[in-house]
């Protein structure tokens, strides 16, 4: 009888220590174990020459190497422009910030948006602190009103104003009309200037009294001259009759020194 009691005894202390629940485990990582310092809400400002050029925050930072290298979860950094105004912002699921080159690599859904609306999503980026570019080898997707590119690797300002992609480079850039195509070519307004060969510009829409035309005189077309006909021989002159007399010269043809008008 006291057997069984005790076997029943031990059968219900091991069912009462098996319902118990374990106390929870907190996820780790092996950063904690090897870092020199652990930051939670760490905020970091990135100048070059005393001109502002990011400012990084990170939900945690482990720092190595005397506080040079930083590994960060949860990042978010601000750009600026050189007058103080606000340019991009970047967000991604982790990075490291290197005070000693620099520069600072984003990794993982990273997203960045400019204060214009441009969006560019990659999986790898770099930032360079002194020349104030980001750039990467992995695939990319950048859109903006009316634009879109794809392609493998780019580098640009953070603004991305000035976005050029260095491999399989494809994308739309909405409509876009050549000149010439569709629409009724437009009159050259009055004093523009026109090229060698361009036509003068159309008549204006209101009618107008036309202006005479100038009197300006031709110039008649030359032609070879015309054979003339010789001119007729003179008639010999009639001799007058033998009366005697000397006949007096004619007044309209001739006269003698001293003699008066006829």
């Amino acid at each position: 009888m006291r057997r069984g009691l005790f076997v029943l005894i031990t059968a219900a202390l091991a069912a009462a220590c098996s319902d118990a629940k374990s106390p929870p485990v907190v996820p780790t990582t092996p950063l904690a174990d090897s870092a020199d310092q652990i930051m939670y809400r760490a905020r970091s400002v990135l100048t070059d020459r005393g001109v502002l050029r990011a400012d990084l925050l990170a939900d945690t930072a482990y720092f190595f190497e005397e506080n040079t290298r930083v590994e960060m979860r949860q990042v978010n950094t601000t750009f600026f422009k050189p007058t103080g105004a606000k340019d991009a912002v970047l967000t991604s699921r982790e990075g490291t910030y290197n005070t000693r080159l620099g520069s600072m690599e984003a990794r993982g859904n990273v997203l960045v948006v400019s204060e214009d609306g441009r969006r560019l999503t990659t999986q790898q980026l770099r930032y360079d602190q002194q020349k104030n570019e980001i750039s990467s080898d992995s695939a990319f997707v950048f859109t903006e009103p009316g634009r879109r590119l794809e392609g493998v690797g780019f580098t640009s300002d953070p603004d991305m104003t000035r976005m050029r992609c260095l491999a399989l480079c494809r994308g739309s850039a909405g409509e876009v009309r050549l000149p010439g195509e569709g629409g009724q070519p437009q009159r050259a307004p009055t004093g523009s200037f026109r090229l060698p060969g361009e036509g003068a510009p159309a008549a204006p829409s209101t009618p107008q009294a036309a202006p005479p035309p100038p009197t300006s005189p031709q110039t008649p077309q030359e032609s070879p001259p015309e054979p003339q006909a010789a001119p007729p021989a003179p008639a010999p002159a009639a001799t007058p009759p033998d009366t005697g007399r000397a006949t007096p010269p004619e007044a309209s043809t001739f006269r003698l020194p001293g003699e008066g008008k006829p």
